[in-house]
């Protein structure tokens, strides 16, 4: 049966259907269907910006739907440890986290320069490989705004793009490999995301400090939890946006 709960507040509100999918950032139909469609509801992360520029509750208007305390509470167990800084988080931590993988094997940075120079983390790459694990690696476009402005908030300059050719390089030997896929992305990322399965590192991006200064945290998939999906969407987006690459130097010409 129709929302007729979501209806009522859109219009209690003195908002159109116009109004909200504008401020969402999504088309007026999509939000009809919100209405109009009962199997047909909005991702988690659209219902609390529903629920937020209507003040009310997720629960009230999709009434089968978890309290915010509820989601808040099964995220909070999502988050195995914090770490203030990643130079102070376990050089085992990657090599450990990505050998476990057996569905998802994902690296999101602009450069993870560090990274390649990590033998036992090289090694976990090649025995994945063979495993018939697919395997994605998402570095930033060098000569790309946003990598630009990075490296000037690390200041670093223009030495972010050299990092990640040079990373590029590093990693040479792996564009040989099966299964193991490189993209460059313009994406401004707030934070680097190493994910393997149902885990991951979530390195923060800080303005004026290197990541190896930020903060990791390690996050599992809790049933319930939204904050390892929060980000794990993230890397799908920042892939399909991605521009595919078959060797470290397929650079445009110019």
């Amino acid at each position: 049966m129709p929302n007729e709960r979501l209806r009522g507040v859109i219009v209690d509100r003195g908002l159109s259907l116009e109004d909200v999918a504008t401020r969402l950032g999504v088309a007026s139909k999509t939000v009809e269907r919100w209405i109009t469609e009962s199997d047909r509801r909005p991702y988690r992360r659209f219902q609390y910006q529903v629920a937020s520029l209507l003040n009310c509750e997720v629960s009230y208007l999709w009434p089968d739907e978890r309290t915010s305390a509820e989601v808040a509470a099964a995220s909070s167990a999502e988050l195995i440890k914090l770490y203030p800084h990643r130079s102070v988080a376990p050089n085992s931590l990657w090599p450990q986290l990505y050998s476990g993988a057996r569905r998802s094997f994902d690296v999101l940075a602009y450069s993870g320069f560090w990274l390649t120079e990590d033998a036992a983390f090289l090694r976990v790459v090649k025995e994945k490989s063979t495993e018939g694990l697919h395997i994605r690696f998402m570095l930033g476009e060098p000569e790309s705004v946003a990598v630009a402005l990075r490296g000037t908030d690390e200041g670093i300059g223009v030495a972010m793009g050299s990092k990640i050719r040079n990373a590029l390089v590093n990693y040479a030997p792996l564009f040989r490999l099966p299964g193991v896929e490189f993209r460059l992305h313009s994406t401004t990322l707030y934070n680097s995301i190493y994910r393997a399965d149902d885990q991951m590192l979530v390195n923060g991006h800080i303005y004026g400090v290197g990541a190896y200064l930020a903060p990791v945290m390690h996050l599992q998939r809790i049933p319930g939890g939204e904050l390892f999906d929060t980000y794990a969407d993230s890397i799908e987006r920042v892939w399909e946006r991605g521009r595919p690459i078959t060797s470290p130097t397929d650079f445009p010409e110019g």
